[in-house]
């Protein structure tokens, strides 16, 4: 009876035990996961398949190297060189020439004067009532040994002996009118006065032999720059003398601009470049490129300023966008000389003539413009940097000789 009673327990035990375990875990048909992972796809939108599709293949792909990046959207898309994210505003334009003879007039003093080319053609007018041929004769003389040279002078004087054998200029002021009117027509060059924009950055390099003051130069046309509001960097492209690179520097803390310089004995060429990069990539609106005094009789020298011309070409395609040839007026004849050999191995864009505030006589800037057709673009009559001014033929003649035979001898 005890052994029924136990297994009675026993078999109720287990029977609530496993209906316990029932209400735990319910059990599941094993066919309906399978199921369901089928009907799913079913039931899902086509879109979401194939959205799902191509998300599944980027996974597997390998992150793409720098030749293989994803396409980008056309709009933010930038050139390598420039980093702002907006683009550069179109440069300002470099501020117009304001004619001021007068200053003009003070800084030619010494061509005025009774030795110079001025004076010594207005003592050959004084006191004569009539005009005749003789005096062109006279007035050769003078040009040919004030620097204006044979071919040039010819050109100048052709128009008014002419005129003087048709008996059209009958007085003095009328052959002194048709010297100035035939000056400015060989002085008016296209392509003369400032330096113009030509895009961001502008590129200037400048060339020429020692001692024409080149560098002082850059920095008197970095002030004029920095005064209108440009950003303008200085390059130390003279790497041999060391003097030349303190000078730039001077120049570049006293103008507050940037100056771009390496060690000494660099290669020129390749500081060209690396300044010419950085100038593009910092947004600076003037590069001011100084080189080392060419000899311009040494070709070796006026090869390696080849290249540091075409340097800068391939560092800013186009670049450099203006090439000025720095010559001394004081030089005279030589100073057309340098203009011919330094044009025949660079393309030249213009001259800066400087000093010449110290000479008398003043005619190799017209035998410069006549005899290589070469722009004048700047010259220097004074110290200060606004003693380097912007070429105007009309200004520069009505400067030298004068308005007319009474405005002379009011002189």
């Amino acid at each position: 009876m005890e052994i029924v009673i136990v297994i009675v327990i026993l078999v109720a035990a287990a029977i609530g035990y496993f209906v316990w375990r029932s209400r735990q875990e319910p059990e599941l048909p094993a066919a309906q996961p399978r199921e369901l992972e089928r009907a799913r796809p079913a039931r899902e939108p086509a879109r979401d398949k194939e959205a799902r599709a191509p998300a599944k293949k980027e996974s597997k792909r390998p992150p793409p190297r720098d030749e293989d990046e994803a396409p980008i959207d056309e709009e933010s898309a930038r050139p390598i060189s420039v980093q702002p994210e907006a683009p550069r505003p179109p440069p300002a334009p470099i501020a117009p020439h304001k004619k001021d003879v007068e200053s003009l007039r003070k800084g030619l003093a010494k061509v005025r004067q009774e030795g110079g080319l001025f004076g010594r053609l207005r003592a050959l007018f004084q006191g004569k009532k009539e005009i005749d041929p003789s005096i062109v004769e006279e007035m050769e003389e003078i040009l040919l040994t004030s620097d204006v040279g044979v071919k040039t002078t010819q050109e100048l004087l052709d128009d008014i002996r002419e005129g003087l054998d048709r008996q059209e200029l009958a007085d003095s002021e009328a052959v002194w009118t048709a010297l100035r009117r035939r000056a400015i027509a060989l002085l008016e060059l296209k392509g003369g006065g400032a330096v113009r924009n030509h895009g961001v950055p502008t590129v200037v390099l400048m060339v020429g032999v020692n001692g024409t003051g080149k560098t002082t130069t850059i920095g008197k046309l970095a002030t004029k720059f920095v005064e209108q509001g440009k950003k303008v960097l200085l390059v130390a492209g003279d790497t041999f003398r060391a003097a030349a690179v303190a000078q730039l520097e001077a120049w570049g803390e006293r103008v507050s601009c940037d100056v771009f310089s390496s060690k000494e004995g660099a290669d020129p060429a390749a500081v060209v470049f690396d300044a010419i990069k950085h100038g593009n990539d910092s947004g600076h609106d003037i590069i001011l490129v100084d080189t080392a005094g060419r000899l311009h009789t040494k070709a070796n020298l006026m090869d390696e300023l080849k290249k540091v011309a075409r340097t800068a070409d391939k560092a800013l395609p186009g670049a450099p966008h203006e090439t000025l040839l720095v010559v001394d007026g004081t030089n005279g004849q030589n100073a057309v000389q340098q203009a011919q050999e330094f044009s025949a191995a660079l393309e030249l864009s213009g001259i800066v003539l400087t000093k010449l505030d110290g000479t008398a006589k003043g005619g190799v800037v017209l035998a410069i413009a006549s005899e290589h057709h070469l722009p004048v673009r700047y010259i220097g009559v004074g110290e200060r940097p606004a003693d380097l001014r912007d070429f105007d033929a009309e200004e520069f003649v009505e400067a030298m000789l004068g308005a007319s035979d009474s405005a002379a001898q009011a002189a």
